[in-house]
């Protein structure tokens, strides 16, 4: 019970503020964060692919992601929405196969697809995490992507903390102006109850908080030639000036090749 009432004493909306910057600007410090962002992108290309096409070997795939994970220094409040969410999905997945004439032969199936949802969010974790706002927006410039696409992703990393703090301060004041049940109920239902309400209740005006902040957001970069600023190659020369593929990106390249012919190699001796 204490260890219970640890856990849920950290779980507040300062802490997964912390944790929210910590992941978008405290590791860069990391080898995986020191990285070209377009080899980053090639490596999660295959990462985010492959396990759809390999059966034997994707527990090999899991192992090289749960590593590479390590390596990034990932927040534990990712990585415990991670474990939730996956363990989720493929609860209810069994769950539902048994209620409608199914057995326990699909049990191997599922954790097989749980095993490969598993690897595709390790190798998303690792590359979206060991990248910043910035270097991830420059990223997706140097391959083609938009330069309003890329600046939006970099803006929703910055907002995000603001946003999770000002629906922390909408959810307060309804708690504030409301009244919680006096009777708790079975199982604390009506309190479960109170605050799902109040928790949907407070999206509404944070909707409205959001669509004012980007109009202001959009009329200010419109006066700083916004537009013109996207559309100029020489703009976006000057952004992909600091890209540079090192002796680092090609030894983790081919560390990565070496592994995936390997895997393939023990795959077709099996």
């Amino acid at each position: 019970m204490d260890y219970a009432k640890n856990m849920i004493d950290k779980l507040n909306v300062e802490q997964m503020k912390i944790e929210l910057m910590n992941t978008a600007y405290a590791n860069d410090q990391t080898f995986i964060a020191k990285l070209d962002p377009r080899v980053l992108f090639i490596w999660y290309g295959f990462f985010g692919i492959a396990p759809w096409f390999i059966d034997e070997q994707v527990v090999l795939l899991l192992l090289a992601t749960i590593i590479t994970t390590v390596m990034t220094k990932v927040s534990r409040l990712i990585l415990f929405i991670l474990i939730l969410g996956i363990l989720g999905q493929g609860g209810y997945m069994f769950i539902a196969t048994l209620f409608f004439g199914g057995n326990i032969t699909v049990l191997l199936p599922l954790i097989m697809l749980t095993v490969k949802l598993a690897v595709i969010s390790l190798a998303s974790i690792t590359v979206f995490c060991s990248m910043s706002p910035e270097k991830l927006s420059v990223g997706l410039l140097s391959i083609g992507v938009p330069g309003q696409v890329s600046f939006s992703i970099s803006y929703g990393y910055r907002m995000l903390p603001l946003l999770l703090e000002e629906y922390n301060h909408v959810f307060m004041s309804y708690r504030l102006r409301g009244r919680a049940p006096d009777k708790k109920g079975f199982l604390y239902w009506r309190i479960t109850y109170y605050f799902i309400r109040l928790a949907v209740l407070s999206f509404y005006p944070l909707l409205l908080s959001v669509a004012k902040r980007a109009r202001t957001t959009v009329e200010a970069l419109e006066t700083k030639g916004s537009k013109n600023a996207f559309k100029n190659p020489v703009v976006k020369k000057l952004k992909l000036q600091t890209l540079k593929i090192g002796r680092n990106d090609y030894g983790f390249l081919t560390i990565s090749i070496v592994y995936i012919i390997s895997l393939y190699m023990v795959g077709f001796q099996l």
